[in-house]
């Protein structure tokens, strides 16, 4: 019964999807939590996650011409307070350094929740002339925000991310630049990760602090809430203005530069779960899954079987990431350890199967079972990761599209939120009063201007005005 008891342990998705989510991250170890509130160990099943998401990004980081540099973690308070907006923006979240050993500084530093102005300080000394332009960064690094609510990777004090810091000569580039870094985002999402998204702008309520304009992607949980899983920031140049960043042309006049920021984080752990877990656990995409295989002898103690179990885990290493289940629990409780770790393959090897020159796999997202012959394991095993890897994306946007509504009044509006989940497509005036209206009587929020915009109706959906946009709807994490 022990293996039936390690899957009762996990709350039902259906009925309390916010107790599935901390059972799952608890139970397939992926974080534990510290005695820091709102900090978390990420221990090595979730970092190994995260270190496959940060290869991946990063080679297409590199494909794209970013490079990467460190900035320190301090940040002096007069640098920080340079770009009012952004100040503003942050202030509620940040933590201050006030003492160096035993000595009170002379000027607070607060721990970076992001490093835009410590890249301007950098940029200032850094950029003279249209020789040195672009400058096209990313660093990867932890960022501190005080935030009041966390949950295990959507939302903690600390956590991990890639910031893209770059400078341009003209606003063109600056905007071709961040719509490019959008793109790799987008791009990323549902190749690597399996997540479909939704590309757009943010409305001026919702963008960054201080940006001219904000774009995002956003992906929908199998709940029905939205989760904003990348964004990428056109500045224009107000930082270069506020923080002097001017550089000499061809024509040797000055001028400023525009600027772009994007940043991805380890919330993107938390949207794996969240599209793909399911009542046994989590459900990884091969490629972020740092066991592709999992390799369970039955009736290990008999003669010959470890050995052909470590036999055909040799065989598969040099193309694919597999371990064998050595220990000395039963099958069972193997096999639903593998479905609550997310494994995307099991594999079974046992006296008989040995016989019969074969082994039974068993797919981790739709639980199939297929006997394969040993002489064309390699083959096999390499078509179903990418068949597996290929379907969680196509289910993933079923899921999303059959969940994606329209709405062409408030009534309608207000129906579809009381009754659904999801994403809620309406058009809008363009005017904030609406946003705030909907947020304070809905608890929805804009979700962006898609790129893929669509004339649903002439009127805003919620004052009845001329329509500027279309606009998804939802709420989120």
């Amino acid at each position: 019964m022990a293996d039936k008891k390690m899957v009762e342990a996990i709350a039902s998705m259906e009925e309390d999807f916010a107790q599935w989510y901390t059972d799952v991250v608890k139970k397939a170890e992926l974080i534990d939590y510290t005695s820091v509130k709102g900090c978390m160990v990420i221990k090595p099943a979730g970092y190994a996650i995260w270190e496959l998401i940060q290869q991946q990004l990063d080679a297409r980081f590199k494909e794209a011409g970013v490079q990467n540099v460190y900035l320190p973690m301090f940040i002096p308070e007069s640098l920080l307070q340079k770009e009012k907006d952004h100040v503003e923006g942050f202030a509620p979240e940040v933590a201050w350094v006030t003492h160096g050993g035993l000595q009170p500084l002379q000027e607070r530093l607060c721990v970076r929740p992001t490093s835009e102005t410590l890249f301007c300080d950098f940029y200032k000394n850094d950029i003279h002339s249209y020789r040195d332009l672009p400058k096209v960064y990313n660093q990867w690094c932890s960022v501190v925000r005080w935030e009041k609510e966390t949950r295990p990777f959507l939302r903690s004090r600390e956590f991990l991310w890639q910031e893209g810091h770059t400078a341009h000569a003209t606003a063109q580039e600056a905007q071709e630049r961040t719509i490019q870094m959008l793109n790799v985002y987008a791009d990323f999402c549902e190749q690597v990760l399996a997540i479909p998204v939704i590309k757009g702008q943010k409305t001026d309520k919702e963008k960054f602090a201080g940006a001219v304009a904000t774009y995002t992607v956003e992906a929908l949980m199998h709940d029905g809430k939205a989760l904003q899983s990348g964004t990428s920031h056109n500045f224009g140049d107000g930082f270069a203005r506020a923080f002097e960043i001017q550089y000499a042309d061809r024509d040797n006049t000055l001028k400023y530069v525009h600027q772009t920021s994007w940043g991805m984080s380890t919330r993107l752990i938390g949207a794996i779960i969240m599209v793909h877990g399911d009542n046994e656990g989590l459900v990884l995409p091969p490629k972020v899954a740092s066991v592709q295989v999992c390799i369970v002898p039955i009736q290990q103690k008999k003669e010959g079987v470890l050995e052909k179990a470590y036999e055909l885990r040799d065989r598969l290493k040099g193309s694919f990431r597999v371990k064998v289940d050595d220990t000395d629990k039963t099958p069972g409780f193997k096999f639903a350890e593998a479905e609550m770790r997310g494994y995307p393959i099991r594999m079974e090897i046992g006296p008989k199967d040995m016989e019969a020159g074969k082994c039974v796999i068993c797919r981790r997202d739709t639980g199939e079972k297929l006997e394969v012959a040993l002489d064309q394991l390699e083959e096999k095993v390499g078509e179903l990761l990418e068949t597996i890897q290929k379907e969680m994306l196509e289910r993933a946007r079923a899921h999303r599209d059959a969940h994606t509504y329209e709405a062409r009044n408030f009534d309608e509006f207000q129906k579809i939120f009381a009754e659904k989940t999801g994403f809620v497509k309406a058009m809008w005036c363009g005017d904030q009063a609406c946003e705030d209206l909907i947020k304070e009587k809905m608890s929805v929020t804009s979700r962006c201007m898609p790129f893929a915009q669509e004339h649903l109706s002439d009127t805003c959906v919620c004052c009845g005005k001329p329509a500027k946009k279309m606009v998804y709807w939802g709420k989120a994490y």
